[in-house]
């Protein structure tokens, strides 16, 4: 028993110390999907959506609602005082005061047996619905464009300040090289002021890179509401570039317009515009009403005030518009010309859908063709920097043509990752027009990520 007394608090702290570096280690890495997830639950944009959505589908119970039976009770108690002046049988007026108290009690119950309005105004609720829906569809392929983009340019903006930083041990080695070889006496001060040019503007650009880097870090945070030490780096030999599939232009516009969120929405207001127009049509419908009421009053006549009556009542009523003015067909007009309106958005919103699915479609090809060709270029590059560094040794070449190899490897390298990321991006957005559910296309590009 001592000994366990003994061992346990140690246990229990190294336990402790693991599991809170676990945790730590846990809150400051992050992969692509799970700046997604973060995001689907704090962007702001999402979250009004959702709220729209469940405004709008409480539109559909409130409709409902209205052409249920509607039950009123009504009570009433009042304190009557009169004055009276008539005249007697001689002629002369003869005045007199009341005083009682009256009362009224009414339960109605009002069924609507004919109101074309409200079978109307269900379907527009059922509309509002469906409108809803695809907007929250829509804001979330939205997110995952914005999130990939947000994720690949705080990578990118990492790359650009590896690549700066690991240039200036190249400088700094070249520098001290060319030193060396001027106290040798076998250099020239020309290779030392270049190297040190070359260092002072790598300071510079890191400057740049890490105000870039800080950037691009908190965009991405403004979407998650989460800060990131490190982020998942993408395993190149993980991802395999590929034309789209199939590589048909009109295949991709064809799904997209088949599965837009943004094209269902627009659609939906379409046919709630034209329900709009029956509705203000419906101005010049009868409506009919069964009603059932039952009424207890007393002292409610001057001529009677001690009595009471119970009245009941049962039947239906009738209501004929039959001049309003104008008022009716005015707002029909209005209902054409909002429809109207809201046709020609659905069709300008199928035509911007079509030129953003080629922007996707030819950027996604165009960031293929370029990581090729930018593979080779790196290869071409590093044989540079190789017969540089091999000419320099010889005395053919000089430290700042070294340098200068160097400096074309990094920038060939950091185009190939931008070739990377917007192949990545475009294919992201590419599937997420064609319908594929946003979660499933950030979690396939996920895959690519270590």
């Amino acid at each position: 028993m001592p000994r366990l007394r003994t061992v346990t608090p140690f246990v229990a702290t190294v336990l402790g110390l693991t599991l809170g570096l676990t945790l730590a280690q846990a809150a400051l890495a992050a992969d692509l999907l799970q700046s997604f997830e973060a995001a689907l639950e704090q962007d702001t944009g999402m979250r009004a959506a959702r709220a729209s959505q469940q405004s709008a589908h409480e539109r559909l119970p409130q409709a409902n609602a209205q052409m249920l039976p509607n039950i009123s009770l009504g009570v009433s108690r009042n304190q009557n005082d009169i004055d009276r002046t008539q005249q007697s049988s001689t002629g002369k007026e003869v005045r007199s005061s009341e005083r009682y108290y009256s009362y009224n009690q009414t339960l109605q119950l009002r069924q609507p047996l004919y109101r074309k309005q409200l079978l109307i105004n269900r379907n527009e609720a059922i509309e509002a619905g469906k409108q809803a829906d695809a907007l929250v569809s829509k804001e979330a392929q939205n997110l995952a464009v914005k999130v990939t983009s947000a994720y690949l340019e705080a990578l990118l903006a990492q790359d650009q300040l590896d690549l700066i930083l690991k240039e200036r041990e190249l400088i700094v080695a070249s520098l001290d090289a060319a030193r060396k070889s001027v106290h040798a006496g076998s250099g020239t001060r020309t290779d030392v002021d270049e190297a040190q040019a070359q260092l002072d503007l790598n300071r510079a650009q890191e400057l740049d890179a890490r105000q870039n880097f800080e950037l691009s870090s908190r965009t991405l945070q403004s979407l998650t509401q989460q800060k990131a030490a490190v982020l998942a780096r993408l395993a190149a030999d993980r991802l395999v570039p590929h034309a789209p599939d199939p590589d048909d232009l009109d295949h991709w516009i064809s799904e997209a317009q088949a599965n837009s969120p943004d094209l269902l929405a627009r659609q939906a207001e379409v046919n709630a515009a034209q329900l709009e127009i029956d509705k203000a049509q419906a101005g010049h419908y009868p409506t009919l009403d069964a009603v059932a009421m039952i009424t207890r009053s007393g002292s409610e006549t001057v001529t009677s005030p001690d009595s009471s009556y119970v009245d009941r009542i049962l039947g239906v009523q009738l209501n004929v518009p039959l001049y309003s003015g104008g008022g009716v067909s005015s707002a029909v007009r209005q209902a054409i010309a909002e429809q109207a309106k809201a046709q020609e958005l659905l069709e300008s919103a199928r035509r911007e859908l079509a030129l953003q699915v080629s922007r996707e479609y030819f950027g996604l090809r165009q960031g293929l063709a370029k990581w090729q060709a930018l593979q080779q270029a790196e290869l071409s590059a590093r044989q540079l920097v190789i017969s540089s560094r091999k000419s320099q040794q010889a005395g053919v070449r000089t430290v700042l043509d070294v340098l200068n190899a160097e400096h074309k490897l990094q920038m060939v390298l950091r185009d190939l990752a931008q070739a990377r990321y917007q192949y990545i991006r475009a294919w992201v957005a590419l599937h997420t027009l064609a319908g594929r559910a946003p979660m499933e296309a950030v979690s396939a590009a996920n895959s690519w990520f270590e």
